[in-house]
């Protein structure tokens, strides 16, 4: 099979090399032989039409070929009236990227199809700086996704992700995205939390013309496809991404939750009713399924538009798409341990974990654009749904503690379900000199995850164990374990914000604002674990040889009274009476209400007192109040310490300096001030497991705010045919950051977090854009261009951490004072930081039709993922490497309509995902896996 599938990806790669040729004289350019296109009508002195124009305020005079002819993409941002607006006396620029104020990168429509991704979160990992972390979070500049603002046509988004600050941009499929916008350098429009950058999402609005678009699409990769995998049946919905009710939950445990009791309170008769009605054996059924299906999309967007009065035009358009992918991992994960003064690593344990997932997402989009004049409003709603059916057997040695020697067998089956669900309302409007924005909005995110089910066997293979050579499930915590785990989470967004702009002389405007935002959230998490009284003694012990689905059946639970029954009524026939009682692992803390409440208030002008040289410059001023509220469950209450109140205001400054020595050159200057808070899922002390990566995380109630200082120099040199040269140089100053750090226990990894004392982090970056028109080379190559992009971004960043310098944990009860150097290492680097970051992007493409052949290579050097933890182990490394991609879109003719046929290679070089800790001559191999090498094709038709 391996050999067929490297054929094929010989046969793509051929392919997408003769392709262009092949079909170049499809296009509406006519004859490859026709003569060029005529030169720009001239005057008698030689000069253009543009020329004898001049430069004319609201009037295009760029030569033909410059980047001012190519359409401005459409962006939404607070304050945006005024950003549109330009303060020129000589040409008008259409490219954001040069007239804006701030630092910023631009994703058109026709940049994002080019990189060939389905979803926003693949094409942003192309920008510079930018780099793609699991679960679809974009990391900017090497910093967290708690550095990192995503917005929804400038208003925010809540996370349906408990370990993500922002909403996980691969939810977002590419097809609903107008432009996506990266801002670097803070700017007091924005919301404070901006430490390495913002990501502005401006979904589609008015389209020029009525369309209809379906398409399909169908990938596989070498891991997967047509392979071996795991799953159970579930329901018979569930290929939908909605369940049918069979996890909906049972009746018995809702009524046990609803009384306010707890299990140990309950008869055993009680007890057992409860047991009993958390086993499906639907769902804990774990299955081998051969000839895994091929991956499969489906999508439609359709949009129209009216004209309104004498200058209006009122805009539809609705957007859906479904896919259902398989993915195969067979992860290595180890854990252990350091001895003080030796150089060296010793392996705790050492387990295998093959997973399949199953993922099925459904998004839709319903967006309604009024332009009237120059006013323009937007109302966009929108629904993703995200499910993920998981099913995982891991095996593997354990070398230390009460079971060396031993071999585990683990079992898991999951059903993850994250939902979003977003309203909201833009208006911008313009009265001349005056500009209003009005912008609010709800949204609600819910995350369910019910019959998170793991069971545990252990085979001693000690020689006095008469069931030593088997794996047995004892249900005793030491030899073999059962557990399921029931949690629901959803939070609640209201946003709102006015934005007045007034040009008070042709060379300043001012604009003033006001945001709101309130966030709550709500986060239940029940853990049961079953346990035996009396089993592993007894002559039944043999029943732990049973898979799940009979080991926890009915009649084992039965077994209990059935025995005393006996046992009263036959003195002389005596059974052996064990019973399984249930008992809950997160009664001190099953609930939590979280609540984020901000004010904000900005003001900012933007001056441009000479043709050469402007200037923006505001202040930003947050009062929030941040509260962590632990809820008691029980009719009998218990003392809930884990509390969090951070009330914090701050002033936030921001200035950007931009000076034009010639038409071609800027040179850019900023400096601000920002923040960054903790994330709702770093404060709440309550377990919760990442489906990805499988590690435990926990809260710290104790956390504060982060606050930065922020400083780059940029040099940005502008060449004709939409080409470009940038290098910049970036600095931040980091107080109180916030880092992840694990302890490891059996064969778990378990993430905390803490604030270090100090950090910095400074860096340079480079870009290189340039387009190449081929029209020269005459034939096949008349109307074909290169578009060559490359970016470069170099960063350091280390903690500062003395020897008097302490940070605040939590162990349950109360916040504890410990020296920070046992968490942190003084100089580490911050979490999540590569040295070194790169992409290349290089692309043949038809100036007249649609036909484009990219190649996409990225580079990202190692970076940590968390810290140690102390125990002398050294920090967890990410090795991401090299990913070479290959895209070709292809438009062609069929039955008369517009239609595109795109044919993707993706990780052609198999760059597998590497974390690790390395130490001496040992390397403990955290979470390991191949990811395999994928083939896709996709077809789109236009109607």
């Amino acid at each position: 099979m391996s050999t067929c599938k490297r054929f094929a990806g010989l046969l793509l790669l051929t392919t997408a090399l003769t392709l262009p040729g092949a079909l170049r004289a499809q296009g509406a350019g006519g004859d490859p032989g026709a003569a060029p296109p005529a030169a720009p009508p001239t005057t008698p002195e030689g000069e253009t039409g543009a020329d004898v124009l001049g430069d004319v305020e609201g009037i295009d005079n760029a030569a033909p070929g410059e980047e001012e002819f190519e359409e401005a993409p459409d962006i939404s941002i607070p304050g945006g009236s005024s950003s549109d607006t330009i303060i020129v006396t000589g040409r008008v620029n259409r490219d954001p990227v040069r007239r804006s104020t701030q630092v910023i990168s631009v994703l058109s429509t026709e940049q994002i199809a080019r990189t060939g991704e389905g979803d926003i979160a693949g094409a942003l990992s192309r920008v510079t700086g930018l780099s793609l972390q699991e679960n679809g979070r974009v990391f900017v500049r090497g910093l967290g996704d708690r550095y990192s603002l995503a917005l929804l046509n400038g208003l925010p988004l809540p996370s349906p992700e408990p370990l993500s600050r922002v909403v996980p941009l691969d939810i977002f499929p590419t097809s609903i995205v107008a432009s996506s916008l990266v801002q670097k350098t803070y700017s007091a429009n924005f919301p404070g939390e901006f430490g390495g950058g913002l990501i502005n999402l401006t979904t589609r609005a008015v389209p020029d013309e009525s369309f209809f678009t379906v398409g399909v699409g169908i990938s596989g990769d070498t891991e997967t496809t047509f392979g071996n995998g795991l799953a159970y049946y579930g329901s018979d919905t569930d290929w939908t991404g909605f369940d049918d009710g069979t996890r909906d939950q049972p009746e018995e445990l809702s009524t046990f939750l609803a009384s306010g009791q707890r299990l140990n309170d309950l008869s055993s008769t009680d007890n057992e009713t409860v047991g009993k009605s958390l086993i499906n054996p639907n769902l804990v059924t774990l299955q081998t399924i051969g000839d895994l299906p091929a991956n499969w999309s489906a999508s439609f967007s359709g949009g129209t538009s009216f004209d309104v009065g004498d200058d209006g035009r009122l805009g539809l358009i609705a957007t859906a798409s479904y896919g259902n992918r398989w993915r195969n991992r067979a992860i290595t994960r180890q854990t252990g341990f350091g001895a003080e003064g030796i150089d060296d690593l010793t392996v705790a344990t050492d387990f295998l974990d093959f997973t399949t997932d199953n993922r099925i997402t459904f998004n839709a989009l319903l967006g309604l654009g009024l332009e009237l004049g120059e006013h323009q409003f937007r109302w966009t709603n929108l629904f993703i749904r995200d499910t993920q059916k998981q099913a995982s057997l891991a095996e593997g040695d354990v070398f230390f503690g009460t079971n060396d020697g031993s071999n585990e067998q683990n079992q898991e089956t999951a059903w993850y379900e994250r939902q979003l669900i977003d309203s909201q309302v833009v208006g911008e409007l313009e009265f001349g000199p005056l500009s209003l924005d009005l912008r609010g909005g709800f949204a609600r995110t819910d995350r369910e995850a019910p019959y998170e089910y793991s069971f545990t066997y252990v085979r001693t293979n000690r020689a006095g164990d008469p069931y030593g050579n088997e794996f047995i499930n004892l249900l005793d915590g030491s030899r073999g374990n059962a557990l399921v785990v029931f949690s629901d989470l959803y939070e609640e967004l209201w946003y709102g914000g006015i934005d007045l702009s007034y040009q008070l002389l042709d060379t300043l405007r001012a604009t003033v604002g006001y945001a709101y935002s309130d966030t709550d959230r709500y986060s239940e998490r029940r853990e049961f674990q079953f346990q035996s009284q009396g089993f592993a003694n007894s002559e039944l012990r043999g029943i732990g040889l049973l898979e799940p689905r009979y080991l926890l059946q009915p009649s084992v639970f039965d077994y209990r009274a059935a025995a005393e029954a006996n046992n009263a009524a036959n003195p002389d026939a005596q059974l052996p009476v064990f019973s399984i009682r249930v008992r809950e692992l997160t009664e001190a803390n099953p609930a939590f209400n979280a609540e984020l409440l901000i004010h904000a208030g900005y003001g900012q002008i933007d001056f441009e007192p000479t043709d050469s040289l402007s200037l923006n410059l505001g202040v930003r001023y947050e009062d929030a109040e941040q509260t962590v509220t632990p809820l008691n469950l029980f009719a009998t209450p218990i003392n809930l310490a884990a509390n969090t109140r951070i009330a914090n205001d701050y002033w936030l400054p921001a200035a950007t300096l931009t000076f034009r020595p010639t038409e071609d050159l800027q040179l850019r200057l900023s400096a601000s001030r920002t923040l960054a808070r903790p994330q709702f899922r770093e404060l709440i002390y309550q377990p919760y497991t990442d489906p990805e990566s499988n590690r435990d995380f926990i809260g710290n109630p104790a956390l504060q705010d982060s606050e930065l200082t922020n400083a780059e120099a940029r040099v940005e040199y502008y060449l004709p045919n939409r080409s470009r040269i940038s290098l910049a140089g970036f600095y931040k100053d980091i107080e109180n950051p916030i880092e992840p750090y694990s302890q490891f226990s059996d064969n778990s990894q378990t993430i905390l977090f803490a604030n270090a004392p100090t950090a910095r982090l400074y860096g340079a970056e480079a870009e290189v854009e340039y387009n190449l028109d081929l029209y020269d080379f005459g034939g096949m190559f008349e109307t074909k261009q290169i578009v060559a992009l490359a970016n470069y971004t170099y960063t350091q960043s280390e903690l500062t951490v003395n020897d008097d310098d302490t940070t605040s944990t939590f162990d349950g009860n109360q916040a504890v004072s410990q020296l920070a150097s046992v968490f942190f290492i003084d100089g580490a680097p911050l979490t999540g930081q590569s040295d070194h970051l790169a992409n290349l992007q290089l692309s043949l493409e038809d100036t007249e039709v649609l036909q484009q052949l990219t190649f996409l290579l990225s580079y990202a050097s190692e970076r940590v993922t968390s810290r140690g933890g102390g125990n002398n182990l050294p920090d967890v490394i990410e090795e991401p490497g090299f990913r070479l991609d290959i895209v070709v879109r292809q438009g062609i003719p069929l039955f008369g309509m517009e239609s595109e046929l795109k044919l993707e290679a993706r990780n052609i070089l198999g760059q597998g995902h590497e974390e690790f800790q390395d130490k001496g001559a040992n390397r403990l191999d955290i979470n390991t896996y191949d990811v395999g090498q994928s083939l896709a094709a996709s077809l789109s038709v236009t109607f």
